[in-house]
């Protein structure tokens, strides 16, 4: 039987008590339990799983030098997510200043991913071509929004985030949050448009 929430959120507050108090086990324990997701954020944040993987790492390093100062405020995920949210948005700042992304990066990066992979395999070669030509749209159009846009999108439609939890891990309103959707998803649609015309 699946826990609860509440379960989940009790055993985290131990496993931050016991990292706080020195057990590094405890924290292996966050780490685990955490990754899976934080990668689907980061990585649907930069396309790129090489990016992604160097970025979980700072992220659980600065999560582990700042948890002494975690006061359980919100929950250790939101914590957490605001941790790798910030961290993101400011490497994809850096990186856009620094050099523009190959969208073939986008495109390599999306065909070694298990789901892209399982979706695509299968002996319908038109309906392959058409998957992967509308992944290669969808990556494209993602990378044309902005960083706090793609964020929203990210934790909103990718990982099913409830629209004040988004505003918990941002440090802005929900009305805010939606109104970066409605804009997000307009601009999506547009990009999109013509692929979906045809």
């Amino acid at each position: 039987m699946a826990e609860t929430v509440e379960e989940q959120e009790i055993k985290d507050v131990d496993l931050v008590a016991r990292t706080q108090a020195g057990d590094p086990r405890a924290f292996d324990d966050l780490v685990r339990k955490y990754s899976p997701r934080l990668y689907g954020l980061v990585y649907h944040m930069t396309s790129n799983h090489e990016d992604t993987n160097d970025l979980l790492q700072d992220v659980f390093a600065k999560a582990y030098r700042s948890i002494k100062g975690f006061r359980g405020k919100s929950s250790f995920y939101t914590w957490l997510h605001t941790i790798a949210t910030n961290m993101t948005i400011n490497f994809l700042k850096k990186r856009s200043r620094t050099y523009n992304m190959s969208l073939d990066d986008v495109d390599n990066g999306i065909h070694h991913d298990p789901d892209f992979i399982e979706m695509t395999s299968g002996p319908d070669a038109r309906r392959e071509v058409n998957l992967k030509e509308l992944q290669q749209r969808l990556n494209e159009a993602m990378m044309k929004l902005s960083n706090e846009h793609r964020a929203v999108v990210t934790m909103f439609d990718i990982q099913g985030m409830p629209h004040a939890e988004i505003g918990k891990v941002l440090k802005v309103s929900e009305g805010t949050v939606r109104s970066r959707l409605f804009y997000a998803h307009r601009q999506l649609q547009n990009y999109l448009q013509e692929f979906l015309v045809n």
